[in-house]
């Protein structure tokens, strides 16, 4: 329990937390956001500030996966950490209060002002405001009013960021994204069905040490975790580029761990750490668990057609594939998954880095597969 005047240091050595372990979160968190090791000091002055971080979290058009997803969080846990550096003032799921209480504290901590806003769900611009109709108010009200004296918003989920399932077609509620409503404000998207996590927890431990939001990419999400293409660290990589695909569910090459792209693996247009992260305390993801990717963290992803391969475009490295032959060496379910564990070990060490490379990606080389042939193509 969060006693008044406390500092997060004082409240993790009463839950048993050394000053150690304090310090070594604080370098993860500088690995998650692609910083330089010396900033985990910057993060664990913040993070000792006794001021709580003020804020309101929505629920509109969505499922609440997101809000599951906060609530089973492992690095930390919502309630070991995250929610003793948070004053979470609104949450409709997790908060005691219900009804005309639960809005008092709503309408309270907005004319209070300074707070992050967090939103779970699209919002509906359909109709006269009777879709996603909460407390007598739309959708796209509720929004704009917790906007108004917002520090930041961070949009949560695919829902809010880009629609998610209720925009899907034929999209009858006419369902957008924050980014799409609130145009005078800073928005950062922390796409996904549902996001991780721990890019929330980044995103909001960058808040409260920079007093800003990450760099972002040009849909506004956080270049640290969303700077990347699946197929770039992908633990089956190897296998794509030797012309080791899955043609099959349960085939010889989908029991040995090959490329899931000629399943309709969307990793090669997906922008997400999922590999490096993953999820469930980092034990899996769904491409390590034998599904393809579906581009959960894309515009319009339930469009898609889920198991049809995609067009590879601009996806690098390398800029040059080898020609599909019968492979002379095995790659091994093992050896695998060591390569993986390989990859997210030395994630933080590359922050700094990953960041400057990130931050000033050039234009790349345009490539593209062939989707009725194993054989890449090159223009």
């Amino acid at each position: 329990m969060l006693r008044f005047g406390e500092n997060i240091q004082e409240i993790l050595a009463r839950e048993g937390m050394s000053r150690r372990d304090f310090l070594k979160f604080c370098s993860v968190m500088a690995g998650a956001l692609a910083l330089p090791h010396k900033e985990s000091l910057a993060i664990a002055r913040a993070l000792e500030s006794p001021h709580r971080l003020p804020v309101v979290w929505l629920e509109l058009q969505d499922c609440a996966g997101c809000s599951e997803a906060f609530l089973r969080s492992s690095s930390p846990t919502a309630a070991e950490l995250v929610l003793d550096v948070l004053s979470v003032d609104y949450h409709e799921t997790i908060m005691a209060p219900s009804g005309f209480q639960a809005e008092k504290s709503k309408d309270d901590a907005i004319a209070a002002g300074g707070y992050v806003l967090i939103v779970e769900g699209s919002i509906s611009t359909a109709g006269v405001g009777e879709y996603c109709c909460i407390a007598g108010k739309s959708s796209r009200f509720i929004l704009e009013e917790a906007a108004r004296n917002a520090a930041a918003i961070i949009a949560v989920g695919n829902c809010a960021t880009f629609g998610g399932i209720p925009a899907a077609n034929p999209n009858p509620t006419g369902a957008v994204g924050v980014w799409n409503i609130i145009k005078d404000k800073p928005v950062v998207n922390i796409p996904g069905c549902p996001m991780n996590p721990a890019n929330l927890t980044a995103t909001v431990v960058h808040f409260l040490t920079y007093g800003s939001l990450p760099e972002m990419d040009q849909l506004n999400r956080p270049l640290f975790a969303f700077g990347r293409r699946i197929h770039d660290n992908c633990e089956r990589r190897g296998h794509f580029d030797a012309g080791e695909f899955v043609m099959q569910w349960g085939d010889e090459g989908h029991r040995a761990g090959w490329c899931l792209y000629k399943m309709g693996c969307k990793g090669p247009a997906t922008f997400h750490n999922c590999p490096t992260i993953r999820f469930n305390e980092g034990v899996s993801w769904p491409i390590g668990s034998g599904h393809p990717c579906i581009g959960c963290s894309e515009p319009g992803f339930w469009n898609w057609e889920v198991y049809k391969p995609v067009i590879l475009n601009s996806v690098t490295p390398p800029t040059t594939y080898p020609s599909v032959e019968k492979p002379v060496r095995e790659i091994s379910p093992a050896s695998i998954a060591i390569s993986g564990t390989a990859i997210g070990a030395i994630a933080g060490a590359a922050g700094a880095f990953a960041y400057s490379a990130l931050t000033k990606r050039s234009s790349q080389t345009e490539s593209e597969i062939d989707e009725d042939s194993e054989t890449p193509v090159e223009h």
